[in-house]
C-alpha cells in the first residue's frame, strides 16, 4: 500500500455548488479544491455546510448546480468508488453483529477486493488483536479506526474523514497524526471536517474555512495565522494598567489578557520596550503574539454563527 500516487487522482474539486432543501439554502457557491500531498482542514459553525459538502462528493446528495469532480470525474461515473475515495462520514454506519473482519469483507466483496486488502487494511490501523470481536462492542475509538480501515479498502488517492478525532485517546491523537502524515507523503490528499482546532493545526497542511453554505477561507494555515496575528504583541508585566497607559498614549491599541498580561497592537515589540522604558515600567517579557487556528476560525465565522446561545448574545453585545 505505500505506492508514490499520481497527483492529477489526488483530488476533490467544488465548483460553484449550490443545495437547498425547502427554503433552506444549505450551499451557496460552494467553491474549494483539495490538492495532493496535504492535508485540507475542513471547518465551520454548525449548519455551514460541511456535512452537505460531503455528501455531494459522494454522490448522496445531488447539487441544484455546480458539480463536484473527484480525480478529475464526477463520483457517480467510478465503477469502484472505493479505488478513488475512501471516506469516514458516520462511525456508528455498521452493522453491531458483524465482527470488524467481516464488516471489511462485505465492503471489500463489493468493490472487486478479497481478503488480503482486509486483513492489510486491519493491521495498519492497528485492529488485528479485535478483528473478530463483533463490532457493536467497539469503543467510539475503535470505531473510528473500523471506519477509516473501510475507507482505505480500495488504496485510494484521497480520503474524506468527518470529525475522525473523536473518541479517540491519547495514544489515538499521536496515532492519527502520524496516519494523515504518511498518507499524505506519498502524493495522496486528505479532507478532514473537525471541530478540533488544535489538532488540525498540528496536522493540517491547508484550511477551509465555510460559513451559511459559503467559502470564507481559502489558504495554507500558516498564512491564516499570520494574518490573524495582526502583527500583536504579548506583554507580561507587574504593572498591567501603567503600562497600558504608557502603550496607549504611544499609539497602541491595548487589552488586558490575564492578571500580568497585555495584548498590544499597532506597536511593534521594538517599539513597545523603548515607550516602556522611556518610562520605566517594568516587564518580564514581550513576544510576538502567535494566533491559535481556534482563534483565527473564532475571529472569521463570528458573522457566520447560525445557532447561537443565550449566554453567546449576550456576549456578542
Amino acid at each position: 500500500m505505500e505506492r508514490t500516487i499520481d497527483g492529477s487522482r489526488a483530488t476533490i474539486e467544488v465548483r460553484n455548488v449550490g443545495k437547498r432543501f425547502g427554503s433552506t439554502r444549505a450551499l451557496d457557491g460552494m467553491t474549494f479544491e483539495v490538492r495532493p500531498g496535504q492535508v485540507t482542514g475542513f471547518v465551520g459553525p454548525n449548519g455551514a455546510g460541511k456535512s452537505t459538502t460531503m455528501r455531494v462528493i459522494l454522490g448522496l446528495d445531488r447539487p441544484d448546480r455546480g458539480e463536484v469532480l473527484v480525480g478529475g470525474v464526477p463520483y457517480r461515473s467510478l465503477r469502484t468508488p472505493l479505488k478513488h475515495i475512501g471516506a469516514l462520514l458516520d462511525a456508528s454506519a455498521l452493522q453491531p453483529s458483524r465482527s470488524a473482519r467481516h464488516h471489511l469483507l462485505w465492503l471489500a466483496h463489493s468493490q472487486g477486493l478479497g481478503v488480503r486488502e482486509v486483513d492489510a487494511v486491519i493491521r495498519r490501523v492497528g485492529l488485528q488483536d479485535v478483528a473478530r470481536r463483533k463490532a457493536g462492542s467497539f469503543s467510539l475509538g475503535m470505531r473510528q479506526r473500523l471506519g477509516i480501515a473501510a475507507a482505505l479498502l480500495g488504496d485510494p488517492p484521497v480520503l474524506m474523514l468527518d470529525e475522525p478525532f473523536n473518541g479517540l485517546d491519547p495514544e489515538g491523537f499521536r496515532w492519527m497524526r502520524g496516519f494523515l502524515a504518511s498518507f499524505v507523503e506519498q502524493g495522496r490528499a486528505v479532507l478532514v471536517s473537525s471541530h478540533l482546532m488544535s489538532e488540525l493545526q498540528d496536522s493540517a497542511h491547508h484550511v477551509v474555512v465555510v460559513g451559511r453554505g459559503r467559502v470564507v477561507a481559502d489558504t495554507s494555515v500558516r498564512e491564516l495565522l499570520a494574518s490573524v496575528s495582526h502583527g500583536r504583541v504579548s506583554l507580561r508585566t507587574s504593572a498591567t494598567t501603567e503600562a497600558m497607559n504608557v502603550l496607549a498614549r504611544a499609539g497602541a491599541t491595548v487589552s488586558s489578557t490575564g492578571s500580568d498580561t497585555i495584548s498590544v497592537s499597532d506597536l511593534d515589540a521594538e517599539d513597545v520596550v523603548a515607550a516602556l522604558g522611556a518610562h520605566a515600567v517594568p516587564f518580564s517579557e514581550v513576544s510576538a503574539h502567535r494566533a491559535s487556528l481556534e482563534e483565527a476560525y473564532m475571529e472569521l465565522t463570528r458573522d457566520a454563527v447560525q445557532y447561537r446561545g443565550v449566554a453567546d448574545e449576550e456576549a456578542g453585545r
